[in-house]
């Protein structure tokens, strides 16, 4: 049936209904369908299409109203030439070349069914085409037009801004001369609505989805900025932010990884639709971070991913990388600062050891005079002479103490001289033995017979010894078993020391020769044994090796080479 001449109030109200939905802030696929359903149960046409150029694509949605769905839209391919771009088409479809045509502003042999405001109309497709493309439709077959004998009247309009064509509108019908030219005009009336409309609908989605980048900014600067978080913490906030600040919230998720450690939204799927970045932390990727939708959606300027959508997921890596490398900085600072507290007071012991062991040398160096003279007395009981022996040697004991004592705070230089370890060995335990029986710890040593020498300081040896013997002891709290061994090959000898105590993790394992780095708690150890142990071993050109179990205990492997014959004196 033919449309009644349309009114004033009728414009009105139809303009008021557009401009209603452009105010939703709808998607653009979405926008295209409500506007041509509008259009299409106001005109009482089979079909409306509308064609849209936006982002340097063309779209065309269209509703038919014998069809199920209704409604279909596409991505149109393009081209370009002279730096323009153009809807591609099929041009065998004579039908999608007098659109696109139209759309370029390609009039001229349209003249006898243009209307005075730009639009296209004729109540008998088939024959417009032939009269438009009469001598192509001659000279090739007839299914150049077929497209067209579905519908009988067409109208087409151009939606134009600023004399610019950003789209077009198709009306169809089967029934021959359904719209009049009456009709045509009062639909370009219309097209400076639907043309606001449509700009106005992409404002809405443009500063919809820009709030949401700035909320999703915003938020990770609020995560980071004065809160104490974990660097964990914060990156499993980063990734609950992502997914609202997408197009498509309802079927996206979000996954960071970082050095192996995965943080993932609940609902986080792997699919075939997802954005990423890297994660460059000084030049190195550390990981990435991706967007997933669950289900397609239209192709936009990334797959189914927004341009702007890919400036914000590479920013959210540039700042997920700084806060890495922030929190790398504090973490370093606090180690730092703990270093220099360490060696502070590792300063003041020094040289507090330096002076007490000066103020004490003088007095015992006296105590072992008096004893020595006392006991060369011919005339002693012989229960005075066993004290003044016992007096000489707690005297040289004593001297030994300060002599190390001396030795910790560097007063005496190192001496590298041919020594054996198993001498070193005994020697040291001759301290510890009494501790660790005290402990419950029952001591095994397994000392090779015939031991090459090696070239060492024998102070420095015997704090290796003793360092490590004091940690295997510390880690035996409830008792065990201590095992001291020595063993040669053809260039080295080995000094191996095996307790039956907790063991360590991997991760401690590998930082037990850190300076400073102790599991200790506060007051009870510096941190620096292990280390110091190791520098002495690596200044005698041997290396260390430590294995260790959970619950069954360490082993730690000192390894020195075998002193070289020397000629000359040692």
């Amino acid at each position: 049936m033919k449309p009644p001449c349309r009114s004033f109030e009728e414009f009105r109200l139809l303009t008021n209904q557009i401009m209603q939905l452009a105010m939703r802030g709808l998607l653009r696929i979405d926008f295209l369908n409500e506007a041509s359903m509008i259009l299409m149960e106001f005109s009482g046409c089979d079909t409306v299409e509308m064609w849209l150029k936006e982002r340097g694509r063309y779209y065309r949605g269209e509703v038919n109203r014998s069809r199920k769905p209704k409604f279909r839209f596409e991505i149109m391919p393009t081209e370009e030439k002279e730096g323009r771009i153009f809807p591609r088409g099929k041009d065998r479809h004579l039908l999608g070349r007098l659109c696109r045509d139209i759309m370029l502003k390609r009039t001229e042999a349209f003249l006898p069914f243009m209307t005075p405001g730009g639009g296209f109309l004729t109540g008998d497709i088939s024959s417009a085409l032939h009269q438009v493309f009469g001598a192509e439709i001659e000279a090739e077959d007839s299914n150049h037009f077929l497209p067209a004998r579905q519908f009988s009247s067409l109208a087409v309009i151009p939606i134009s801004v600023e004399e610019e064509n950003i789209g077009l509108l198709q009306l169809k019908s089967k029934t021959s001369d359904f719209l009049s030219r009456n009709d045509v005009e009062f639909y370009e009336s219309l097209i400076q609505t639907l043309s606001l409309a449509m700009i106005h609908r992409r404002t809405q989605v443009a500063l919809r989805e820009r709030i949401k980048e700035l909320t999703c900014l915003y938020g990770i600067a609020k995560l980071v900025e004065g809160s104490g978080l974990t660097l964990s913490e914060i990156l499993q906030g980063i990734v609950e932010l992502l997914p609202p600040a997408w197009l498509y919230p309802d079927v996206a998720s979000a996954r960071l990884i970082l050095e192996g450690s995965s943080y993932v939204t609940d609902r986080f799927r792997e699919g075939d639709f997802r954005q990423t970045a890297d994660i460059m932390v000084e030049g190195d990727k550390r990981g990435t971070v991706e967007v997933n939708y669950s289900e397609a959606k239209p192709e936009l300027d990334e797959g189914p991913f927004l341009l702007e959508e890919r400036r914000l997921i590479d920013t959210i890596a540039q700042e997920t990388a700084l806060i890495v490398e922030r929190k790398q900085t504090e973490g370093e600072k606090a180690r730092l600062q703990d270093q220099l507290r360490h060696a502070d007071r590792l300063a003041t012991i020094g040289q507090l050891s330096a002076g007490v062991a000066h103020e004490l040398n003088e007095p015992i160096g006296s105590i072992l005079g008096f004893a020595q003279l006392i006991e060369k007395n011919p005339r002693l009981p012989d229960q005075v002479e066993q004290d003044a022996v016992k007096i000489m040697k707690a005297s040289l004991h004593a001297r030994e103490v300060i002599k190390k004592l001396m030795l910790f705070a560097r007063q005496m230089p190192p001496q590298k001289i041919c020594v054996d370890l198993n001498q070193i060995v005994d020697e040291g335990l001759y301290f510890l033995e009494s501790r660790c029986a005290q402990e419950g710890i029952k001591v095994e040593r397994k000392l090779a017979g015939s031991l090459p020498k090696i070239h060492a300081d024998s102070a420095q040896m015997t704090q290796v010894l003793v360092n490590v013997v004091v940690n295997a002891i510390q880690a035996m709290p409830g008792g065990g078993k201590l095992t001291i061994q020595t063993r040669a090959s053809k260039k080295a000898v080995s000094l191996v020391i095996r307790d039956t105590g907790t063991g360590m993790e991997e991760k401690i394992r590998k930082q037990v020769f850190l300076p400073f780095f102790t599991t200790k708690d506060i007051g009870e150890g510096t941190g620096l044994g292990l280390a110091v142990v190791h520098g002495i071993v690596t200044s005698h050109g041997g290396s260390m090796d430590v294995k260790s179990e959970l619950g069954k205990g360490t082993t730690f492997e000192v390894i020195l080479p075998i002193a070289e014959p020397r000629s000359g004196k040692e």
